[in-house]
């Protein structure tokens, strides 16, 4: 394939319009937040992101390259169709369930970060052990799609995988690191805006083409290959169950997710976005489902890309821009290949920038550093946006496996993270105990169902599985979704058992070591000035805080309901004497 110096001046033009966007969205808010709250600023935008550019990032942040071209993928291949294209249908229904349940209680209470409750509840350490697999989530999820975007543009332009991957990294990190927040909103306008009128103006070029077929002849008879509908057999029902839960639930508990909801102007507003970033991610689907249609429909030895087709070549997770660079003119082609790269750009600085959001807010401050100044903090933040940007790129360019450690890591957010979150914010009662083992049960019976990608095999075989052509064990009973029921329900049993231990003084209170049953107010846990700032929240409607009980009083180790403030000021100074 010959070097194409269009499409790199067309790359470039894409590049340097996102940069030009990102500094100045950073230019423009430089003062806001500058009495004083600049880190705050920068995680969470002031908290007034409007519902047109919240719209615009909240989808974008799904709306990524692996969104785009996954999606295409699963409608071509045979095996798969349309019925297995989960994403779009998933994600949708998780930012619906995320508007309903999760927006409200998030940005009502004037949090951070995602993880900023869990600290308030469970203490530091447990923040900290729930920073481990959200951290995983968003750095091999920057990875996977900064490694798709390498291989995108190769397909394309044919230029060096690495060259492309470094230079995509370089400028998703500098505009980040500049703006925070305001970059990245303000860039994935711009870069939504890309996805769609690139992909929407590729799509009749392709379907135009003299070697492509009707598309709805295609889609319920078999021509080239099996119909692109697909449909799934009653023996994978459960795999199928397994995977749309893990989209719909696991979909919530991202930071990156939380991030657009805390920025929101108020809890409606938070509501609302989610609804719409709903939506848009349905729309959005559109294009790359039609072509994965019609990379089905096409007889590709009519086109220079010739025999064997795509999927006997497996390249079958390339055929979006397989289809912009044979099926659609030049110009076009290289008009798609810059949306996908923006499209990749605008889910990658998204997780870079919750990833370094969560370091520096809930590891370094408020588990080592409390009184750090705001300089501090947002010093530390663009170090580790740094750091986490160059991590992200040396996993792409290195990893040989980087999809099959995004999939993992994405399992641990769903099994892990999914159910502590519904027990800090819905289930009353919950404590660091039951946390704990909820967190070590579920990550137990996730690493012992195995990992086909990483090669892992299993060392629990549930009903139904099989061995494929490379003798791993596949599991088909939906395990995932097992892990994660039995992480919630032994996060609730142990925590009521804890809890029944201690107050009924069949456990001394000295064993209470987490301060979590008899002495739930302690410097092991978040005070509620230090998680918010009172110009955002009023303090009791936070979660009770219980007082620190004497130990002499063995007779009363009993929780009492959390203090009722009458000055909402957070000076909580006296409020073990009331």
């Amino acid at each position: 394939m010959a070097f194409h110096v269009e499409g790199l001046v067309a790359i470039i033009f894409f590049y340097l319009a996102i940069l030009a966007v990102g500094i100045w969205a950073a230019w423009k808010t430089k003062n806001t937040g500058s009495d004083g709250d600049r880190s705050e600023a920068i995680i969470v935008g002031g908290r007034d992101i409007g519902l047109l550019v919240g719209g615009f990032t909240m989808t974008a942040t799904w709306v990524g390259g692996g969104y785009i071209n996954g999606t295409a993928e699963a409608v071509y291949v045979p095996d798969y169709g349309l019925a297995w294209a989960q994403a779009p249908i998933g994600y949708s229904l998780s930012l619906v369930l995320g508007g309903l349940f999760f927006a409200k209680p998030m940005r009502s209470k004037g949090y951070v970060t995602m993880l900023d409750p869990f600290q308030q509840l469970y203490g530091k350490r447990m923040g900290g052990l729930l920073f481990i697999p959200a951290l995983m989530g968003e750095m091999f999820w920057a990875a996977a799609i900064f490694s798709a975007l390498g291989a995108t543009i190769s397909v394309i332009i044919d230029i060096n995988v690495n060259i492309s991957v470094i230079v995509s990294a370089l400028i998703a990190t500098m505009y980040t690191l500049v703006g925070g927040l305001y970059s990245v909103a303000y860039t994935d306008v711009v870069q939504l805006f890309c996805i769609f009128l690139g992909l929407w103006i590729s799509v009749p070029f392709a379907l135009s083409h003299p070697a492509v077929t009707d598309i709805g002849l295609t889609a319920v008879h078999h021509v080239y290959q099996a119909p692109w509908l697909g449909s799934v057999n009653s023996i994978d029902i459960y795999t199928w169950l397994d995977n749309f839960f893990l989209l719909t639930l696991g979909g919530i508990p991202w930071q990156a997710y939380f991030q657009r909801v805390l920025s929101s102007s108020s809890a409606t507003y938070a509501q609302v976005l989610s609804f719409l970033a709903a939506f848009g991610c349905l729309v959005m689907a559109i294009p790359a489902v039609l072509i994965g249609a019609i990379g089905a429909s096409t007889a590709w030895n009519q086109t220079d890309y010739g025999l064997p087709d795509p999927k006997s070549k497996k390249e079958a997770d390339m055929i979006l821009p397989i289809v912009l660079q044979y099926l659609c003119p030049v110009y076009i082609s290289f008009f798609g290949l810059g949306a996908v790269s923006a499209a990749v750009m605008s889910s990658a600085d998204s997780s870079i920038l919750s990833a370094s959001s969560m370091f520096a807010r809930n590891i370094y401050q408020l588990s080592f550093r409390q009184n750090a100044s705001d300089r501090e903090i947002v010093w530390v933040m663009r170090i580790t946006v740094l750091l986490f940007g160059a991590s992200a790129t040396a996993m792409a360019l290195l990893a040989s496996s980087v999809y099959g450690l995004w999939y993992l890591s994405s399992d641990l957010v769903y099994i892990i993270i999914f159910p502590q979150l519904l027990c800090v914010l819905f289930i009353k009662g919950t404590n660091t105990y039951g946390a704990i083992a909820g967190y070590l049960f579920g990550l137990f019976l996730r690493i012992t169902g195995g990992e086909p990608y990483l090669y892992l095999q299993p060392l629990i075989l549930y009903p139904g599985w099989y061995q494929d052509d490379n003798n791993l064990y596949i599991q088909r009973f939906p395990f995932k979704t097992l892990s994660m029921l039995t992480a919630f329900v032994t996060n609730v049993t142990v925590s009521y058992l804890a809890k029944y231990l201690f107050e009924s003084g069949t456990l001394p209170p000295k064993l209470d070591f987490l301060d979590a049953v008899v002495a739930r107010y302690s410097r092991e846990h978040m005070d509620k000035a230090t998680l918010v700032k009172s110009d955002n929240i009023v303090l009791n409607e936070l979660a009770p805080v219980n007082p620190r009980h004497s130990q002499t009083l063995s007779s009363t180790f009993t929780n009492k309901e959390a203090f009722n403030y009458v000055d909402s000021s957070p000076d909580l100074s006296n409020t073990e004497d009331n």
